[in-house]
C-alpha cells in the first residue's frame, strides 16, 4: 500500500464552451501523504476547485490519472464512486448547504442515514461530533438560529460523520468574517490533527494557508514551481 493517500499523474481537464475549449488543468502531478494538510492557492479561475473536484471523484479528468490509496478512480462507476466518497471522504464547501428544516443534530446525523446506522448509534455519533466542534448546546437549533460560523461548524461535523480518512475543503471560510473564519479554521485543523486526517483545502487566504504542511500554487491550470510532491 502506498504511503500516499492521493496522487495525480499528468492530470488535465478541458471544458467545451460553445466552440471554445478551456484548459482548466494542464498536466498536474502531485502526491499527498497520509495525515498531511495541503493548501491549494492561486488566482480566481486557475483551476483550484476543478482540481479538488477531481481529487474527490466529483469530476473526471480529460487525461491523466487520479489515484486514491493507489486505486485509479477511473476504474469506478458513478455508483461505486458515490459509495467510495461516503466511506472515505468528507467534503466541506463555502456554502455549507445545511437542511433548513433539520436541527443541527439531525444535519450531522443525515449522512449516517444513508449508511443504515442504527438510530441509537446515529444519535450518539452526532452528539459526539457536535461536542467536537463545540456546539453541544446548539443541537436542537435550526440552521437559521445559528450564526454563520456555527453553521459552518455543523457542516464540518457533518463532513466527519462517516469517519472519513480524507477531508476536502473548498474555501470553507469564504463567507465568514475574519475573526469567525480564524476560529473555524482553528477548529478544523485541530480536528484534522487529532484524528490524523488528510486535509486538502482550497483557500485564497494566506493566513489560513500558513497553517498547512505544504502549499500548492496553481496558475493557469499548472502547478507553479513543480512542488506537487512531498517536501
Amino acid at each position: 500500500m502506498s504511503d500516499f493517500v492521493l496522487q495525480t499523474t499528468a492530470v488535465s481537464r478541458e471544458y467545451r464552451v460553445g466552440r471554445t475549449t478551456i484548459q482548466a488543468l494542464d498536466g498536474i502531478d502531485l502526491a499527498i501523504a497520509q495525515g498531511e494538510f495541503v493548501a491549494i492557492m492561486g488566482p480566481s479561475g486557475c483551476g483550484k476547485s476543478t482540481l479538488l473536484n477531481l481529487l474527490g471523484g466529483l469530476d473526471r479528468p480529460t487525461a491523466g490519472r487520479v489515484l486514491l490509496n493507489g486505486h485509479d478512480l477511473a476504474g469506478y462507476n458513478e455508483e461505486q464512486l458515490a459509495a467510495l466518497r461516503r466511506a472515505q471522504m468528507g467534503f466541506i464547501f463555502q456554502r455549507h448547504d445545511l437542511f433548513p428544516v433539520l436541527t443541527a443534530a439531525e444535519n450531522v446525523e443525515f449522512p449516517l442515514l444513508l449508511g443504515d446506522v442504527p438510530p441509537n448509534e446515529r444519535r450518539a455519533r452526532g452528539a459526539a461530533l457536535l461536542a467536537l466542534v463545540g456546539l453541544t448546546d446548539k443541537a436542537a437549533h435550526l440552521p437559521d438560529e445559528l450564526s454563520g460560523g456555527q453553521q459552518q461548524r455543523v457542516g464540518i461535523a457533518r463532513a466527519l460523520a462517516n469517519g472519513p480518512a480524507l477531508l476536502l475543503a473548498d474555501e470553507p471560510t469564504g463567507n465568514l468574517d475574519s475573526a469567525t473564519a480564524a476560529d473555524v479554521i482553528a477548529a478544523l485543523i485541530s480536528l484534522a490533527r487529532s484524528q490524523k486526517l488528510t486535509l486538502v483545502m482550497v483557500t485564497h487566504d494566506p493566513e489560513v494557508a500558513s497553517h498547512a504542511d505544504r502549499i500548492l500554487r496553481l496558475r493557469d491550470g499548472r502547478l507553479a514551481g513543480g512542488n506537487g510532491g512531498l517536501k
